[in-house]
């Protein structure tokens, strides 16, 4: 395997953002559309899917255990092979940096008497297997891995797979999945009993696909139950991914610290259990409402307009980490430039991410003069008007990489991104979005052996038309140099009288 060339990239301070945008289809729901879409009989067209390098290496899984999955246009179409119609893949499946592709794919190859082998980047085989593997042993599956669970391993499933009953020892929405994927092709009833809710996604396209699925809220928490083998009949259906929270975040808090800025994020997923971090940015003072709210394929979607709003310190209880976890550090640059100390708990799950991210979000924070520590797993950040002025070490952490280039976008001082490479993982055009919003981020181009010509846009038109007002403008928009050959012309000819 070879690695990616590193990419910095730099934001430049901004003001004003404004538009109207569509951030890319919600990560979790896209791996899940493919996923549960193989799992039917028929055709499933899919609209919206997240195109970023992790949702790919789950549809090139898929595809090489006998999926068909096939793009034309903007609508991926998958041939559901049904429940038990899964091949054997001939090589080891290259899981990228994708942790959820990984764990779930885990839950729907255990099942099958043959073997599977899954590998990684070097971030994700550093990332521990363990709490899935445990249930999916149980269920009956043989897996190898690597000392401390982790990648490359082999998981071989057995003729006869077990149910069970499984309470999750953490809340973990990937661990809950894997265990509902295997019990599908499990004969008999498996249970999964999550103490503290986690995302859904699974369960509410469970029932969208008309898969036999059951929901209990009890006092010990929530019971889900799956009969295993279900009848299936051949059914078409579509699927509208909607726009990814996790995405819509980080335009949220650019919005919020970057001083006369209103947007609007279209199309949002406002699925109940991935909502936490707008409830407590409204917490913090920010001005954020919700527009045309409703539903669409079992899940509820919204559009979100924010503008510009002093923020203050706010305390996150532990019991709404689920809800929001991958935001947390993008919150904890919000809380950088709140009024006073913004207390977090409940952060254990984020020393397992893509990085140690609650270190990475202290480190970086501090290398920036915002005041940050940790206690155990809470998080606390003192806020004010942060320095900036640092290279951030990112670790080929995506949300890392995107939440301190929006820091720069505000801080005193410009910020550099050692590398912006991993962001294709879930926000491929995140970029080229933000700057259309009037931002200003530059990231190098990867080394090349080739001559890489300059890049120079030309603006003619009758005299008296705007050109030197709208080449002024493309020019700051884009951080390019800027050239007004028609006062070039007029001090060549005041020269020369």
């Amino acid at each position: 395997m070879t690695s990616s060339p590193m990419i910095p990239a730099s934001p430049q301070p901004s003001t004003n953002l404004r538009g109207d945008v569509v951030v890319a289809g919600d990560k979790s729901i896209s791996h899940r559309a493919l996923m549960l879409s193989s799992q039917a009989l028929g055709l499933t067209e899919i609209k919206g899917l997240l195109e970023g390098d992790d949702v790919l290496n789950t549809a090139s899984a898929l595809r090489h255990m006998g999926v068909k999955i096939e793009k034309n246009g903007d609508v991926w179409r998958v041939e559901g092979v049904g429940i038990g119609g899964l091949k054997e893949a001939s090589e080891v499946l290259d899981m990228g940096n994708s942790g959820t592709s990984t764990r779930l794919l885990m839950g729907l190859v255990a099942p099958y008497p043959f073997t599977t082998f899954f590998t990684g980047d070097d971030s994700l085989r550093s990332r521990p297997m363990a709490r899935v593997i445990t249930p999916l042993a149980q269920m009956g599956a043989d897996i190898t891995t690597r000392s401390g669970g982790k990648l490359p391993l082999s998981i071989t499933g057995t003729a006869t797979p077990k149910a069970i009953s499984y309470t999750l020892p953490v809340a973990s929405a990937q661990v809950k999945s894997a265990i509902i994927l295997a019990a599908l092709n499990t004969p008999g009833t498996t249970t999964v009993i999550e103490p503290h809710a986690t995302r859904d996604h699974t369960e509410n396209m469970l029932e969208y696909f008309a898969i036999p699925i059951a929901r209990e809220h009890t006092k010990d928490g929530t019971k889900i139950t799956i009969t295993g083998k279900p009848k299936q009949s051949v059914q078409n259906r579509e699927i509208l991914v909607p726009g990814d929270p996790s995405s819509a975040a980080f335009l949220v808090v650019a919005a919020l610290i970057v001083p006369g800025s209103e947007i609007v994020v279209r199309n949002v997923c406002m699925n109940p259990l991935r909502t936490g971090l707008f409830t407590t940015l409204q917490e913090m003072g920010g001005d954020i409402t919700y527009e045309n709210a409703r539903a669409l394929g079992g899940e509820k979607l919204a559009d979100i307009r924010v503008r510009h709003s002093p923020l203050k310190a706010v305390t996150v209880p532990a019991e709404r980490a689920p809800s929001m976890i991958d935001e947390y550090p993008i919150l904890a640059v919000a809380a950088s430039f709140a009024k006073g100390e913004s207390v977090m708990h409940g952060l254990a799950e984020l020393r397992v991410k893509e990085s140690d991210r609650l270190n990475a979000i202290i480190e970086n924070l501090t290398a920036c003069g915002v005041a940050a520590r940790a206690e155990g797993d809470t998080l606390f950040v003192t806020g004010g008007a942060p320095k900036g002025g640092a290279t951030i070490t990112t670790r080929f952490d995506h949300r890392i990489a995107m939440s301190f280039l929006v820091m720069g976008m505000a801080s005193r001082e410009p910020i550099t991104v050692d590398d912006a490479t991993a962001i294709k993982t879930s926000f491929p055009n995140f970029v080229t979005l933000m700057n259309g919003l009037g931002g200003r981020i530059s990231s190098d181009q990867a080394p090349s052996t080739k001559h890489q010509a300059p890049l120079v846009i030309t603006i003619d038109g009758p005299a008296a038309s705007g050109k030197g007002t709208l080449a002024r403008r493309l020019a700051e928009h884009f951080g390019m140099d800027y050239l007004d050959t028609g006062s070039l012309y007029r001090a060549v000819g005041l020269k020369l009288v």
